[in-house]
């Protein structure tokens, strides 16, 4: 199987058991069977219309709200985000944006343009492929509020141009056509509303001062239930600071789990099971992680 899809004429690279710890921000994560880095749309569209239909493929973007089991990813890894970083004014309330574009950037450009309300986008780490996948928001922001249309590459190589219409959107949640991954959107911004660098630099600011930023980790673990704060749920049960193996809740902010340095993604997924467990006991709320579980255990 992996054979056949290694025969494939790529003009990109095409690398065999390459470690996933390489590219996640957790730095953890075994290795994917095979890991390709297209040279372009086409080069991307051609290598899908000749895999085999049996092969997985896994569409990865910056690996910052991921983690990858010590077992690996069976199958073929997509990273496409250095070819997918169309950033651009398509008229006076418009934008496209590439899924490769950092959400930070996209916000910064958009504060140039005047164009507003965009800071959000500065809260949310990754890119614009991984905050469409999930509606990604912070600040009181949604990704998929400014979504105006998508543009998709399907398992044969075919790209659609979709409407918000044709998928179903929430709370970090988004599920549409199967078998397809973005390659762009289309935002749309609102003319009454200046975007402010004053409170981007705020947000940006408030991020740096309360968020564990140098250490690995994927962001917030935990979706916030509805009327609270994972964060302030975890803390209240006393796992500030609570570690397994090398994973341990920061003292920073306890919806981060960092990675002090050894950790192995067991660690971490068994630290996740931990606080959703005692959250649970203590204060009967059912804490649901937003970051993607994938891959194989050891």
């Amino acid at each position: 199987m992996m054979a056949a899809a290694e025969r494939i004429d790529v003009q990109g690279e095409l690398r065999r058991n390459e470690p996933m710890s390489r590219h996640t921000s957790w730095r953890v994560g075994g290795p994917a069977d095979l890991f390709f880095v297209p040279a372009g749309v086409e080069d991307l569209a051609h290598f899908l219309a000749e895999l085999d239909d049996d092969v997985p493929v896994f569409w990865f973007g910056v690996g910052s709200n991921l983690l990858v089991r010590d077992g690996g990813l069976r199958g073929v890894v997509i990273s496409a985000t250095k070819i997918l970083r169309t950033l651009e004014k398509v008229d006076h309330y418009l934008v496209r944006a590439g899924s490769g574009v950092p959400c930070t950037q996209l916000a910064r450009q958009c504060i140039r343009w005047g164009l507003g309300p965009s800071e959000f986008f500065a809260g949310i780490p990754g890119t614009v492929g991984g905050a469409l996948a999930m509606n990604a928001g912070a600040h009181g922001g949604e990704t998929w509020e400014r979504v105006e249309s998508v543009r998709t590459i399907d398992r044969e190589g075919e790209i659609h141009e979709r409407a918000p219409a044709e998928y179903s959107v929430g709370y970090r949640h988004v599920s549409g056509p199967p078998n397809e991954w973005f390659l762009e959107a289309i935002f749309r911004f609102d003319p009454e509303t200046t975007a402010s660098v004053e409170t981007l630099t705020a947000m940006l600011e408030r991020r740096k001062r309360t968020q564990p930023l140098g250490l690995p980790s994927c962001g917030s673990v935990f979706r916030n239930p509805e009327g609270d704060h994972a964060a302030r749920l975890i803390e209240a049960a006393g796992l500030k600071g609570y570690s397994l193996g090398g994973a341990e809740v920061s003292d920073k902010h306890a919806n981060f789990i960092i990675n002090r340095g050894d950790a192995l993604a067991e660690d971490i997924e068994r630290l996740i099971e931990h606080v959703q467990r005692t959250v649970r006991e203590l204060n009967g709320v059912e804490l649901m992680h937003e970051v993607r579980i994938v891959g194989e255990g050891r």
